[in-house]
């Protein structure tokens, strides 16, 4: 109890035999008292004791219970000796550690471990007895020991952090700043860890240097106003601050008042990395700096290194980008609006934030005029300065498809709580999920099939593994700094249909895929099929690989616009779906092609959705991890059983549209065309397909919604330019990879509606194997009752003339009514070739 390792009494022995028969060397030595014995002689027993007991584990002797009989029999020999009782604590600490000392002593070497560790151990006690401490009584050895033993705590408590202090003085020295600002490069790489981009922070030399001189006095007060009022007086750190900090990091938040010597260290030399190590750089720096440098070289440095936004380093570089003129011609409202960046840069900038950056304006001007660096009258008098706007920066991001993907990176690094200001001041490391063979392929199918045709044409392609998520290639255009298609909105035509689909497999009762309709268009009736994609006793299957109109507009309608809606929103669609009406069903919302990828990519997966990304891992130059996306186990959207479904509906549209792989690898997809308002001619086409592996999404298009057409003049179908740059794509990036193949197809409801198409080429209206769903013909007006399958023929319920919204309204305009008098635009697939 009393937590010392004296010896006991021989009657404390025998009042606890458990104790004196722990089996311990340490233990059972110090309870043998031999008045015979001085104390020096005791402890080279107990070594001699500890190389025995190595030595005798070949025989099995434990010497450990040798001692303990022998200790017995010395304590009967002594009779009386008056000494410490051992604590239980302490006797607990002693078997312990002759348990590790036992363990020790069969490493290689370890026996000379053990001697040193019983060095130190008789040092400690020759310390804590002192050289009369046999003479002593109990009571009197006990207070000595407890005394010495909080000299040693206190020594040990001043001493460490005052040898750490010394030992960080001599060996951390201060950084070069203009190597350290200058050497910030963002990394992002490929998935393989090559490199994708290296971006500097900033515009390449845009840090210009100016002297202190230069910078005006009321611009200098406005910074330390904003960031360190006590800079002239303070001793370079803020002792209470940093154990704020400390604080905060043991409690798991952040923050911490630092002085703007502390922020120069931080910001130019250590990095921001939350961690102790760093808090102890930074104040041996500061410290050090402070000793070293006047405070006015200090500021001139912090103002020449510090981030500003707009990729300007440096005030000479950020007086350039907000108000386009030299740091020497600064007005103090000037000063003050910069100075209130430099905390959140990117956040305050009035071009971002007005409100913002005009409340971190009036705190400065305030601050000034109560530090007496401003007059009240000069503070009335002022008002808040006009920038100039932003301008883009290069700033070493690639101008081809690549750096499509860095803008990507950083809007998705933003949504992660890595705002700009992290991005061009920490010296990132970023890993992406793009493969770099995927997007080389993805390239160079865009461009080999764009190769001869209207300059005009613009086309994104995304590919996304189904089973993580991870965007394996983001094709957005060849001008990086220009508009990224794989993020413009369109109007997805007949690739909506799966997710009408969808709806009517989870209807209550559902509809199967094998449930069949008459898909014939019906004279003067708004909805209409292309030519050769009629069928009168059409399956859903069927239906979907002609883009039959008729039918998935009747589907539409049966199952409701609402469940439509809600059926893409779970399969991953985010775009808005407000107010949805039957002109749903042919994909009159416009999405994107990341969209797309994403929401194919849950029935790839058999319902799992995963949200897209296309950031891995983020770490700073330090080495902290600031994002590490692994783990992510996706969310079960949709029933296994009814996404397979889905994925069986589109098993021959890529056969009947000429796009099948290579080899008879497995695939499913949908395309679509968007008509122009101009007769005979198109305004979007899309392809969406995949293999259990990988997703990929391609759109066609132009900047101003004007015809896509061939070289000849000809309209653009989603089975023409898109579903040939997703075929060379797919075909690409498979080779080399284990043929896959779907799960084993269930019917959700009725029977197996068999194989829709042979190949490229077929005729639309056309079909190898009659469905195996037996209807009655329907009327015009009611659905007939369930045949043998389980299954209800629907009618075709056209609407009636005029109906709003029954097909895609013309690219960039919301859905409308038909013209009476005029044929009104018609979604659909024409038959190939």
């Amino acid at each position: 109890m009393d937590g010392t390792v004296a010896d006991a009494p021989a009657e404390d022995i025998a009042a606890k035999p458990t104790r004196a028969s722990s089996g311990t060397s340490t233990g059972t030595a110090r309870r043998t008292p031999q008045s015979t014995q001085t104390r020096a002689e005791r402890r080279a027993a107990g070594r001699d004791g500890l190389s025995r007991a190595a030595g005798t584990r070949a025989t099995g002797t434990r010497a450990t219970g040798t001692r303990a009989a022998r200790g017995r029999t010395a304590t009967a020999e002594t009779p009386e000796r008056s000494a410490p009782p051992r604590g239980r604590l302490a006797a607990a600490v002693a078997t312990l550690m002759a348990a590790v000392a036992v363990k020790v002593g069969r490493w290689p070497g370890g026996e000379r471990l053990v001697l040193a560790g019983r060095w130190v151990d008789g040092h400690v006690q020759s310390y804590l007895d002192g050289k009369d401490g046999e003479s002593l009584p109990v009571a009197a050895r006990l207070w000595r020991r407890r005394r010495r033993m909080g000299y040693a705590v206190l020594a040990t408590a001043v001493g460490v952090p005052a040898l750490t202090l010394v030992l960080g003085f001599l060996l951390i020295p201060v950084p070069n700043a203009d190597a350290a600002v200058e050497s910030q490069l963002n990394t992002v790489a490929f998935s393989d860890g090559t490199v994708l981009a290296r971006v500097a922070p900033g515009e390449q030399g845009n840090r210009q240097k100016v002297s202190i001189a230069q910078v005006p006095l009321p611009v200098q007060r406005a910074v330390l106003s904003a960031e360190d009022r006590t800079f002239y007086t303070n001793s370079g750190f803020d002792v209470s601050g940093i154990a704020f900090a400390a604080w905060k990091q043991l409690t798991g938040g952040q923050g911490g008042g630092s002085t703007i010597t502390q922020q120069y260290v931080k910001n130019a030399m250590v990095g921001s990395e939350h961690s102790y190590l760093r808090k102890f750089r930074e104040l041996i720096i500061s410290a050090k700096i402070t000793q070293e440098y006047s405070k006015d070289q200090v500021l001139e440095d912090y103002l020449n290194s510090i981030y500003f936004g707009r990729g300007a380093y440096g005030i000479q570089a950020a007086s350039q980008a907000y108000f386009g003129k030299s740091v020497e011609a600064l007005t103090p409202a000037e000063g003050a609006m910069m100075a209130g960046l430099i905390q959140a840069p990117s956040q305050w900038d009035p071009a971002v934030n007005l409100d913002g950056s005009q409340r971190r304006w009036t705190y400065v001007m305030d601050g000034m005029v109560s530090s007496g660096w401003l007059s009240p009258v000069e503070r009335a008098t002022a008002v808040f300065p006009t920038t100039v706007p932003p301008r883009k920066t290069g700033n070493g991001v690639p101008d081809d498809d690549r750096g499509h993907i860095y803008n990507a990176v950083k809007d998705e690094l933003e949504s992660l709580g890595i705002d700009e200001d992290a991005l061009v001041t920490e010296g990132l490391q970023i890993q992406t999920t793009i493969d770099p063979k995927a997007q080389e392929d993805a390239t160079e199918a865009v461009r080999e099939e764009l190769k001869g045709k209207p300059a005009n044409l613009r086309t994104a392609a995304v590919s996304i593994d189904p089973r993580t998520g991870a965007v394996l290639a983001y094709y957005g255009g060849d001008n990086g700094a220009g508009l990224d298609y794989a993020q413009v909105k369109k109007q997805a035509g007949s690739t909506f249909k799966p997710f009408v689909l969808l709806a009517a497999l989870q209807h209550n009762p559902p509809i199967g895929i094998s449930t069949q309709f008459d898909g014939q268009q019906v004279p003067g009736k708004t909805v209409r099929n292309v030519e050769g994609a009629d069928c009168s006793n059409c399956s859903l299957k069927k239906a979907m690989t002609l883009s039959n109109n008729v039918v998935f507009t009747a589907l539409g309608n049966e199952v409701g616009p609402q469940a439509v809606a809600d059926a893409a929103r779970q399969a991953g669609i985010t775009a808005k779906l407000d107010n949805p009406n039957s002109g749903l069903a042919l994909g009159n919302v416009e999405v994107t092609p990341v969209d797309m990828a994403a929401s194919y990519a849950t029935f790839a997966n058999d319902g799992v959705y995963h949200k897209p990304h296309l950031v891995q891992k983020v770490t700073t130059a330090s080495g902290e991890v600031l994002y590490d996306q692994a783990g992510d186990q996706g969310e079960q959207r949709i029933d296994p059983k009814v996404a397979r479904n889905v994925t069986e509906a589109m098993r021959d549209v890529p056969t009947y549209d000429g796009a099948e792989l290579v080899g008879g690898r497995p695939a499913a997809g949908k395309t679509g065309t968007v008509q122009s308002h101009l007769d005979e001619q198109n305004n979007d086409a899309w392809m969406v397909g995949y293999t259990p592996s990988v997703v990929a999404s391609v759109w066609v298009g132009t900047d101003d919604n004007t015809p896509i057409q061939y070289p000849d003049g000809r309209p653009i179908y989603g089975h023409g330019i898109p579903s040939d740059i997703w075929q060379n794509f797919m075909n690409g990036v498979i080779q080399g990879t284990p043929k896959q193949t779907f799960g084993e197809f269930v019917p959700v409801a009725g029977t197996d509606p068999g194989t829709t198409a042979t190949g490229e080429g077929q005729q639309a209206g056309t079909t190898t194997a009659a469905p195996t769903t037996s209807a009655a013909t329907p009327t015009s007006t009611t659905t007939s009752a369930p045949t043998a399958s389980g299954e209800a023929t629907v009618p075709p319920a056209a609407p009636e003339p005029g109906a709003a919204g029954e097909v895609p309204a013309p690219a960039g305009e919301p859905a409308a009514e038909a013209p009476a008098a005029e044929p009104a635009p018609v979604e659909g697939e024409p038959a190939p070739g």
